[in-house]
């Protein structure tokens, strides 16, 4: 990683003369193994048998640790890299609450309309197997018609500030 475009980034940051003296501390990690768990019971087997399906058969320990604060009512944010599994640890217990409680309503704010519909498409492809559940995007450019349509059968909507 000599030369590499992300170590001359990192290089720059710190050495450079308007960020350097900002940062105060550096510390490298080496790769490690994932760590497993497997689906909590509780778990509503439609959604273990959906996750199983598209090829996922146990949970990253940091998906596990997250279900548990939830299932706690604990407050809990995740912070992990890009495809680590971070949209699990906020879907399954959302997931699970609207099997359990079909009248309940859940809003997803993201910050982009391109991340909403990103999120709506895995969203939809993990529940193709849960009729039960309704989603959508809601955004300035859903169709006046649909919108009520929306607000009244949807049980998540995802949507963004714009």
């Amino acid at each position: 990683m000599t030369d590499h475009p992300l170590k001359r980034l990192l290089d720059e940051l710190l050495t450079g003369l308007d960020t350097g003296a900002c940062i105060t501390a550096t510390r490298f990690f080496p790769d490690r193994p994932a760590r497993w768990t497997p689906f909590p019971p509780e778990l509503d087997s439609r959604i273990t048998d959906a996750l199983r399906r598209r090829g996922i058969g146990e949970l990253y320990s940091h998906q596990a640790r997250a279900w548990e604060a939830v299932r706690r009512g604990r407050h809990l944010v995740v912070v992990t890299p890009t495809a680590s599994g971070k949209t699990l640890c906020y879907n399954l217990p959302v997931l699970q609450a609207l099997l359990e409680k079909p009248d309940a309503r859940v809003l997803y704010l993201y910050p982009t309309k391109a991340l909403a519909q990103d999120q709506l498409a895995g969203l939809q492809e993990l529940a193709r197997e849960l009729p039960d559940l309704r989603m959508f995007t809601y955004d300035g450019d859903t169709p006046q018609d649909a919108r009520r349509a929306i607000r009244g059968r949807s049980n998540l909507v995802l949507t963004n500030p714009d």
